[in-house]
């Protein structure tokens, strides 16, 4: 299979560009897809982000979290730098933990209008205690709603071990 022509990288702009800018502040228009050259194919795709940071909308206190993104793609795929750059652009955003991972997962619908999406973040404790909120969706009338149903219900059946805290 041949590599990528420059109609499927379409879009694409933040990758390689040595003029990128940072934004230290919540932009989803960062965010850039490409083509899904296997439409048809049932696939996952994860991204981790052990070094996500939002602020308290309260305290303004930092907190940190790693973010897991997990999506079985449709048409679209989400270019990874300009997935780091929006997450990055979270470092000053002051939300609740639910709402950054609700946040992070209606942005990629959007971008990418995926079969199905994940999104978990594990956030570290702060005051002796942490948060791990946890959303998902699957399009609707379709194979990856209900498994979103079944993910959703059974998410949280076999906890691992607390140990990286």
């Amino acid at each position: 299979m041949p590599g990528r022509n420059n109609n499927e990288l379409q879009g694409v702009t933040l990758l390689g560009n040595q003029e990128v800018k940072y934004h230290y502040e919540y932009n989803p228009d960062v965010l850039e897809n490409f083509i899904n050259k296997h439409p048809d194919n049932d696939y996952f795709v994860k991204f981790n982000c052990p070094e996500f940071t939002s602020l308290c909308p309260k305290t303004g206190q930092p907190d940190f979290a790693t973010i897991y993104i997990s999506y079985i793609p449709g048409m679209h795929l989400v270019e990874s730098k300009s997935l780091k750059l929006y997450l990055l652009s979270f470092r000053n955003h002051g939300d609740f933990h639910e709402d950054v991972v609700n946040i992070i997962m209606k942005d990629l619908i959007k971008l990418l209008d995926p079969k199905y999406i994940e999104v978990w973040g594990k956030f570290t404790p702060r005051g002796g205690i942490s948060i791990d909120p946890y959303c998902n969706y699957g399009k609707k009338n379709t194979k990856y709603f209900d498994l979103a149903e079944k993910r959703l219900f059974q998410h949280d059946m076999n906890p691992e071990k607390i140990d990286n805290r």
